[in-house]
């Protein structure tokens, strides 16, 4: 047995009762290094897949019946049928896995009914991505129980379908992305437009990535990450207008961008700054990790932050704390929320014997603040993608 799937194991035989077989999927939750607000808009991105993770231990059923536990809530039972409509509802944890279904079925995906218990050592709300961890290890344990094998690459689009559709986030592609095609110590240049990838190895003798949660729970759902995008719509529309050949804020250039600066809301603008200046900022970190300059991507990690920040106006204080201490340990390269921001995490790209340091000064300082708060933290290295543990 797999030494990660015992544990799960029992808690599905407490759950749902022992015998059968019972499969167990491990599905990674990611950090994006830099990068952030573009890959809705066609543009680059830079995540790994980390150790944290989520477990999806499931049995198949012969009735069509999906029956869905979580050990983030005991006792509590979800199910739906494989062979009727599929319907979001409450409550609204158990969506991820109702939308995976539908949009596999919709695709002509034939589906077994199974039990399934969920156990997950990702932060809810947390910007590490759960959300595509979940959907993920749903897909590959239908898969796995009809005895069926799907492209990665497949398998990210329907599970973004399903959060478009059942969480009623407008997401854009990298989550599933890098959840279903992880490679173990590389970082993934994902290029949002076409989806090429390129992997860029991380050598954990030399680097450290170390998350800061923040515990300000951030909720995508709400409106002002849909505002984000309409105002880089609209900005789109406008260069659209001059140069009918853009697409995105991927295709404006940032001399396109200045001259049309007082044609522009200012709110738009600067959003359309961010994005257009963080696309050019990840190409240059990816490049720079991969010829070990890691103080230039440390550089770019803490531009990047100043844009989200200043231009995008999706941090918070307590991340610009979490960031600013971060960067005042020797041994850290460079340290950015990362996310979609009002909430959630820092990234922090350390060497490996400042770790420890890092990690006592940034919770000391954290809980001295005013925000009187003690972060979890998760120091990573780049992992494999999804997968069958058995």
């Amino acid at each position: 047995m797999h030494e990660a799937a015992a544990p799960v194991k029992a808690k599905f035989a407490e759950v749902f009762g022992a015998g059968g077989k019972v499969h167990v999927i491990r599905a990674p939750g990611r950090v994006n290094l830099i990068g952030e607000h573009t890959d809705y808009n066609d543009g680059f991105v830079f995540p790994m897949a980390i150790e944290p993770q989520v477990l999806l231990a499931c049995r198949s059923r012969d009735d069509g019946e999906v029956r869905l536990g979580s050990s983030a809530f005991p006792g509590e039972i979800v199910s739906f049928s494989v062979q009727s409509t599929i319907a979001p509802g409450e409550p609204a944890w158990a969506n991820y896995s109702r939308g995976v279904a539908a949009e596999m079925l919709a695709a002509g995906i034939p589906l077994t009914g199974m039990e399934a218990l969920i156990d997950n050592t990702l932060p809810v709300g947390g910007g590490l991505s759960s959300s595509a961890a979940i959907e993920v290890a749903t897909a590959q344990a239908f898969l796995t129980l009809a005895g069926l094998k799907m492209d990665p690459a497949r398998v990210a689009l329907l599970c973004q379908k399903a959060e478009h559709e059942y969480a009623g986030v407008p997401v854009g592609i990298m989550d599933q992305t890098i959840v279903a095609m992880g490679r173990a110590n590389h970082a993934m240049l994902l290029d949002c437009r076409d989806l090429s990838k390129q992997f860029v190895p991380i050598d954990d003798r030399e680097l450290r990535v170390v998350i800061f949660n923040s515990m300000v729970k951030h909720e995508l759902t709400g409106g002002e990450y849909a505002k984000r995008r309409r105002e880089c719509e609209e900005g789109v529309a406008f260069f659209r207008r001059e140069t009918p050949s853009v697409r995105a804020l991927r295709d404006v250039t940032p001399r396109q961008l200045e001259s049309a600066r007082q044609h522009l809301p200012h709110v738009v603008y600067m959003c359309c700054r961010h994005v257009i200046t963080e696309n050019a900022r990840t190409t240059e970190a990816a490049a720079a990790l991969g010829r070990r300059d890691y103080e230039r991507a440390g550089e770019l990690m803490r531009e990047s932050h100043r844009s989200l920040r200043d231009d995008y106006e999706v941090s918070v204080p307590e991340l610009d704390l979490l960031v600013e201490e971060a960067m005042k340990v020797k041994g850290v390269y460079g340290s950015r929320m990362t996310g979609g921001g009002f909430g959630g995490c820092t990234v922090s790209l350390v060497q490996p014997r400042a770790v420890d340091a890092l990690v006592e000064h940034v919770r000391r300082a954290y809980r001295q603040s005013p925000f009187g708060k003690t972060p979890d933290v998760y120091v990573t290295r780049a992992t494999a993608g999804a997968t069958v543990l058995e």
